[in-house]
């Protein structure tokens, strides 16, 4: 790959097969007779909550799944949304965010339940890779490593970067060749929690998982640097989905997990916009600090920047009255 910059035309053009290009032309990701299917600034969130010893029922997790994949008013599994964002041909990469370890990163078998809906919507397993920054982290927080085979795999970049830095907006930075060069469509698949700098760490923030140099762009909150990341073409052009486990949330200390900053959330959403993912997840995190009498994370100094940033950038919807919450 050849070191370049991306002007501000090509970062903003629509890409033709992604869920954000048609965001940013007003559209929605397809229409499927009998569907609600997703438009810009909606999130379907679902209710999914954990026992007194943090264990889910699997029954439950496949109901909260079915929810949020089919919508309201639809039961045709492999059908809808799924179908709508995914080609049978494509090498979906589905991005984990595991820094809390077992207690604060995706759930195994909520993973796994959205994964069996790829399946079924026409996905080759071999074809669906679930990854992070390190094998280390995904095995902490309770993932099996495999590389092969005809199962779905599940690896870390471990340090496998392109070659050449390209450069967006503010950043310059070697992408994980997973993003650059192996899969042809994207999942952000990430956990409710406030961040200590930018605020909120749930969907967009995750993509620092995937460039080699994330510690330099920390400074003013983030911003616009998680924008820059998101917008990069390796991303943009293929980001189709952002989940989020809420089961159990964070509402300060951030990013590392932080017991006293844990709450029971109880739900699990997904949007094809990113920026309505992130809206949402900021709504929940302040929802919460209010209920403990904790100023909001703008009273606090750090509201997430970056969502707005995104949005100037026509990546979605960034402003908390364009965030539609839709019960599935």
């Amino acid at each position: 790959m050849d070191l370049r910059s991306y002007t501000r035309r090509e970062l903003a053009a629509p890409a033709g097969g992604s869920a954000m290009a048609a965001l940013a032309k007003g559209e929605v990701s397809g229409e499927v007779a009998g569907s609600a299917s997703l438009v810009r600034g909606q999130v379907r969130v679902a209710e999914l909550t954990a026992d007194e010893s943090n264990r889910l029922e699997p029954g439950a997790v496949r109901r909260a799944v079915d929810a949020l994949v089919d919508g309201p008013g639809e039961d045709a599994v492999g059908e809808g949304l799924l179908a709508q964002c995914f080609r049978p041909d494509d090498v979906v990469g589905i991005k984990l965010n595991c820094l809390g370890g077992l207690r604060l990163s995706p759930r195994v078998q909520v993973v796994d339940a959205f994964v069996n809906r790829l399946i079924d919507a026409g996905v080759k397993p071999r074809n669906i890779i679930l990854f992070e920054r390190s094998s280390r982290e995904l095995e902490r927080a309770g993932f099996e490593i495999r590389r092969g085979g005809d199962r779905p795999r599940c690896l870390g970049i471990d340090n496998d970067y392109d070659r050449l830095p390209s450069v967006s907006g503010e950043i310059g930075s070697c992408f994980a060749r997973l993003v650059s060069e192996t899969c042809t469509a994207l999942v952000s698949f990430g956990v409710v929690k406030d961040h200590d700098l930018a605020g909120v760490s749930a969907g967009l923030k995750n993509w620092y998982g995937v460039i080699h140099n994330p510690n330099k762009y920390h400074d003013n909150q983030c911003d616009p640097y998680v924008a820059d990341v998101v917008r990069h073409p390796f991303i943009r052009e293929k980001l189709r989905l952002t989940v989020l486990d809420g089961v159990t949330a964070q509402c300060h200390g951030g990013p590392a997990y932080r017991a006293s900053g844990v709450f029971e959330l109880g739900k699990i959403a997904m949007s094809i916009d990113p920026l309505a993912a992130d809206l949402w997840a900021w709504k929940e995190i302040d929802a919460e600090r209010k209920r403990r009498g904790m100023p909001s994370l703008a009273e606090a100094g750090r509201p997430p920047r970056f969502i707005a940033t995104a949005a100037s950038y026509g990546l979605g919807a960034g402003a908390p009255a364009d965030l539609v919450e839709v019960s599935a």
